[in-house]
């Protein structure tokens, strides 16, 4: 219905006039039932990937193994709806993998379904009706099916022991690999494209690996994705060490609150300086963010130091290392204190954490 399929029209038609109990307005009432499921229907689907998408967003910075288990009946699919391919993307750049099951476990199409059989008298119609409801059934898992398939995660479906579909989804895999890829003659179509990865030896082991890739639209901003990794960053409990960096912390009571101080420092030695003429430069970005305790990212700074520096002055600031201070008003309680810092040049990272408890 949503590319006026006159096919579709003339059954759904037909439908409304059986219901209706005949009439000359059974087509117009057709469209606007249509018009009423398709925008519900997309509504449903951009929320549903909306928030898979800030979930992937919100793992992609957590330690360890990152796998999403996603139980479903199935996805309402319009060509304006094919968003798994951006998820996609993202969940593998983020190193997330998406188990997917389908809820309806092995079911029997509505096609045998009496009432279904039962709408209207034109042999040749409800043959149409068939096809028309026997290809939404079966699209209807194809998300799920994608999902899986192109994060490297396992599709369970056509079975009905979903306790054990939950079972192999959480489950850890016994051996996991991580394996470079990098495309000869990138396209920037967006396209898909297929990818085999199979085992020399002969052993009876389930391989479990993605099956393909989207190709991106343009090349990728420097500057974008570094602040993608620095927002990655900033929500994940895990501390980096590519850069040594300090903290302290000191906070000062007033009549309204309190404020808290945090000084990072930064240590110069292992900085990869990029040499212009007689200066060598870098820059860094220094985030300082609060989380309650609960988790709740409270407030944040972010902070850029432009380093264009001669030779000795570069000596000279290898020994002291370089400071950055941000202050945050607040209110007493227990906090967490999380810096990142990432440079430009070498694209290295540090992150850590400090506990912070306000006495009232």
């Amino acid at each position: 219905m949503q590319a006026n399929d006159p096919t579709a029209l003339q059954v759904a038609a037909q439908d409304a006039a059986a219901c209706a109990g005949g009439g000359a307005g059974a087509t117009a009432l057709a469209q606007v039932a249509a018009q009423r499921e398709l925008t519900a229907g997309e509504s449903e689907v951009q929320f549903s990937f909306r928030n898979l998408d800030a979930l992937i967003r919100r793992m992609g910075g957590l330690p360890g193994q990152r796998v999403i288990v996603l139980m479903s009946p199935g996805f309402f699919v319009t060509p304006s709806t094919r968003e798994s391919g951006d998820v996609i993307d993202r969940a593998t750049k983020a190193n997330v993998v998406i188990n997917t099951i389908d809820a309806r476990g092995l079911y029997v199409s509505s096609v045998y379904d009496a009432a279904n059989r039962s709408l209207g008298a034109n042999p040749a119609v409800a043959a149409i009706r068939t096809q028309f409801i026997v290809t939404e059934e079966m699209i209807q898992d194809d998300v799920l099916a994608e999902l899986a398939d192109g994060t490297g995660g396992t599709f369970f479906h056509n079975r009905n022991d979903i306790d054990q579909g939950l079972l192999q989804a959480a489950a850890e895999p016994e051996a996991s690999y991580v394996l470079g890829f990098s495309p000869q003659n990138l396209k920037l179509d967006g396209k898909y494209h297929h990818l085999k990865v199979t085992l020399t030896a002969k052993q009876k082991w389930t391989l479990q690996a993605r099956h393909g890739y989207f190709a991106p639209h343009e090349m990728a901003d420097p500057e974008a994705a570094a602040k993608e990794e620095i927002q990655q960053a900033i929500f994940s409990q895990e501390e980096l060490h590519d850069l040594p960096i300090e903290c302290q912390t000191q906070f000062f009571k007033g009549a309204k609150g309190v404020r808290l101080t945090v000084e990072a420092r930064v240590e110069t030695k292992g900085l990869k300086f990029r040499k212009a003429e007689d200066r060598n430069k870098d820059k860094l970005t220094i985030a300082t963010v609060i989380f309650d305790e609960n988790g709740n990212l409270l407030t944040g700074m972010e902070k850029i130091v432009e380093m264009r520096l001669k030779d000795d002055t570069l000596q000279r600031i290898n020994k002291t290392g370089i400071s950055v201070r941000s202050s945050f008003d607040l209110q007493p309680g227990t906090f967490l204190v999380r810096i990142v810092v990432r440079d430009s040049e070498g694209t290295q990272m540090a992150a850590m954490n400090r506990g912070v408890v306000i006495p009232y």
